[in-house]
């Protein structure tokens, strides 16, 4: 049987839902890197304690500025940083 998520964890993956779906509004040859670039953002976090709740707010807070700006139809073009 499958583990109940908790709000964080539920929002964590709302988040993502939203970056993956905010690359795919892009132009399709940009699309993969908006789309590379939030994968790494969140794969970086990967092993980070689900108890550290101030950290985990804080990185959902920085998550969503993030998305809000690269969101914006004005910006065509990112470049993913390898970690």
């Amino acid at each position: 049987m499958a583990r109940k998520l908790s709000g964080l964890q539920k929002e964590v993956l709302a988040l993502y839902r939203k970056c993956i779906r905010a690359a795919h509004t892009k132009s399709p040859e940009n699309a993969p890197a908006f789309e590379q670039m939030a994968r790494l953002s969140f794969r970086k976090y990967q092993g980070l304690n689900t108890k550290e709740f101030t950290t985990i707010e804080h990185l959902l807070r920085k998550g969503y500025r993030s998305l809000e700006i690269y969101g914006d139809k004005q910006v065509k073009k990112c470049t993913p940083v390898a970690l």
